[in-house]
């Protein structure tokens, strides 16, 4: 433990959404520096852990968020910012974009917290999900003074996203008449025209884990969604569950999850809501079958409707880039899928490439993709191809066609089945992170997730436009 104060935060950290401070200035407070990575969920359960004891301590401690970038388009400072909210995570956060910082800490892992007391000096240091958050947050602000009402030492958040009909939407479905939205940021699923008329809206709007008609159910940062006949499955990432709407009646019930994040369980599902799942990102449905991409253990689990199981069908559970047969194969933060036939195309974003998994043998292999830490913006064919950070892929209806959200360069891209060619589709600009895809009406839709929009590309005129969402 180091009792001496430790040094200042670094000076050429950029502060993203607050006046910049020192720790010296932070003096008789207790303080914790989260050095996180924007584009892992593993640091926004970490931070989301931790925000959660602060609701039920207001005032106890300072959070300060280090962003330490993986990839260049997290040292835009204003795309690292972006990454850190549609997230849900809040507090004044820095960006370290040449690691000076996590040098100067001696960190060496995602996420770290480093935890200093009122004096300054390093009390305790939680890397991982080592160590026990709640007994080391207790025993930092340990005889503490008490808060007080409008304490105007804690530093502030500046510039909040604005309020628009829509806040970080993800997860897209596109029928011949309707489209649905995963409207993340603000709790809930939208039905709504092609011309973006809304019709109805699930979810209370509010984070929250309650099952029942459209004026009680409540979602938690839902993102990927699946539809199936009159079933729309969400994703219902931040309370770590499967959800599905009946679409006649409007009905949300609960397939599995607790609430919180938890090692899945193969096997029947005769408790939902005491199955744990662990960070449900993407969804596809095929067969009567329900596969989940889980960014949270780098799985690909499956839930059979039928036999209401769950079953783990490849990934070892290390971030990893490795192609191989079920269990043998890893992912690196699986988030999105698309089914056609007997195969399963996974769009992997923290390896920043696109596997296949052939649902008979569940054989992983690798379409694009350069290794764990390679990505860039190549076309070209599949041996010098590459993306960065990807967010979401859509099969095309009519021709052997992968669409691809490439977020990380704010790109749509496509990739040929059967041995083709990478390409990037010609638009009039570059996408602000763009994390949900869909295909239907004879468009190509887009959830331009850092923008708070939903955009219509016309793949034969070329034209790209918002769509204006009303209620």
């Amino acid at each position: 433990m180091n009792v001496q104060p430790v040094q200042d935060l670094p000076e050429f950290a950029t502060w993203l959404n607050a006046t910049p401070t020192t720790l010296t200035e932070l003096r008789g407070r207790p303080v914790v520096l989260a050095f996180v990575n924007a584009a892992s969920v593993w640091c926004a359960q970490r931070l989301a852990e931790l925000a959660q004891w602060q609701s039920r301590n207001p005032g106890k401690l300072q959070l300060l968020i280090l962003q330490v970038p993986r990839f260049d388009c997290e040292r835009d400072p204003a795309q690292a910012l972006k990454l850190l909210r549609r997230q849900g995570l809040i507090g004044p956060a820095l960006l370290d974009a040449d690691w000076d910082g996590w040098r100067r800490f001696g960190v060496t892992a995602w996420p770290t917290l480093v935890l200093l007391d009122a004096q300054g000096r390093e009390r305790d240091r939680l890397v991982g999900f080592g160590g026990e958050l709640e007994r080391a947050l207790n025993a930092l602000c340990e005889g503490g003074a008490r808060p007080v009402d409008g304490d105007m030492t804690l530093v502030r958040e500046l510039n909040p996203e604005p309020r628009l009909p829509l806040s970080f939407p993800t997860g897209l479905v596109a029928t011949t008449e309707r489209l649905y939205i995963a409207d993340s940021g603000h709790h809930r699923v939208l039905e709504c025209s092609h011309g973006g008329r809304v019709l109805r809206q699930f979810g209370l709007g509010t984070a929250d884990f309650m099952d029942g008609g459209p004026a009680e159910a409540a979602f938690n940062r839902p993102q990927g969604l699946a539809l199936e006949r009159e079933s729309l499955y969400v994703a219902d990432t931040g309370n770590h569950a499967l959800r599905r709407i009946h679409l006649l009646t409007g009905q949300v019930d609960t397939l599995c999850g607790t609430g919180r994040p938890g090692e899945p369980i193969e096997g029947p599902v005769a408790q939902p809501r005491q199955t744990a799942l662990n960070h449900p990102q993407g969804l596809a449905v095929a067969d009567n079958q329900i596969h989940i991409a889980m960014a949270g253990d780098n799985r690909i689990w499956t839930y059979h409707l039928g036999q209401r199981s769950l079953h783990w069908r490849a990934g070892s559970g290390a971030i990893d880039e490795r192609d191989g047969s079920g269990h043998l194969a890893a992912f690196a933060q699986p988030t999105s899928l698309a089914a056609v036939q007997q195969v399963l195309y996974v769009c992997d974003a923290l390896g920043s490439s696109i596997r296949a998994m052939q649902l008979r043998g569940d054989l992983v292999q690798t379409l694009v993709g350069q290794g764990l830490w390679s990505f860039g913006e190549q076309d070209g064919p599949r041996t010098i191809a590459q993306l960065q950070h990807p967010q979401a892929i859509a099969l095309s209806p009519d021709a052997p066609l992968l669409w691809i959200a490439d977020a990380g360069n704010g790109r749509l891209r496509t990739l040929r089945l059967g041995g083709g060619e990478l390409s990037t589709l010609e638009l009039p600009r570059r996408l602000h992170g763009p994390a949900g895809l869909a295909l239907g009406g004879g468009a190509v839709w887009i959830a331009e997730t850092d923008a708070h929009a939903v955009l219509r590309f016309d793949p034969v005129s070329g034209v790209l436009s918002e769509v204006p969402i009303s209620e």
